[in-house]
């Protein structure tokens, strides 16, 4: 079995401090925010969950509540070798919708997975959007993010939903059924890649 090392991009809370400069939605209305690092610690925890249940082996690279560099990340990453695999969960900002999957650059390994991770969405998610880049022949979107250039094993990322974009950021990310539909979708790729 592969390992997964997941990591829970950015800080947390820590007594009632947020932990990363900016990575938070707009201050809604009604006076809820979100935090990202809060988000994605609350996914990783519900995949872990499911992971202990199925006998998963995993680690959490980033398990402290302050924001842990990205160089320290990919340190405690690259100790489990070419054979793991490296999945970064996030939300993302910027006005858009929907939700993206990253790979670095070029054709790797990466790429069937995040092809995995975008059926799963997809499935779990079908009347919402899907950001792909068909351009090299794939769904995934390639960046330079440097948990995706310097790690050594197959590495994603995911971009879950806009926190700045109201109804995503309301209906998916501050729910508990949201929430719960995102674990899921990452958890369901997961099993696949396993069986690969």
């Amino acid at each position: 079995m592969k390992i997964l090392l997941v990591d829970n991009g950015h800080g947390s809370m820590i007594d009632g401090a947020y932990q990363t400069s900016g990575k938070r939605s707009p201050k809604r209305n009604d006076g809820t925010q979100l935090f990202e690092g809060e988000f994605n610690r609350a996914i990783v925890n519900r995949i872990i969950e499911e992971l202990v249940r199925s006998t998963i082996p995993f680690v959490n690279i980033a398990p402290e509540y302050w924001d842990v560099s990205l160089k320290t990340r990919v340190n405690r990453a690259n100790k489990y070798g070419k054979n793991a695999f490296y999945l970064s969960i996030h939300s993302n900002a910027g006005g858009g919708t929907g939700s993206e999957i990253f790979t670095s650059k070029g054709s790797t390994k990466s790429d069937n997975y995040a092809t995995i991770f975008g059926e799963s969405f997809q499935n779990e998610f079908p009347n919402e959007k899907l950001r792909t880049d068909w351009s090299d022949g794939d769904l995934d979107k390639e960046a330079q993010f440097y948990v995706l250039r310097k790690t050594i094993m197959p590495a994603i990322l995911t971009e879950n939903f806009f926190m700045d974009t109201e109804r995503e950021c309301k209906e998916f990310l501050m729910t508990r059924s949201g929430r719960d539909r995102i674990a899921k979708y990452h958890i369901e790729a997961i099993k696949k890649i396993q069986l690969l």
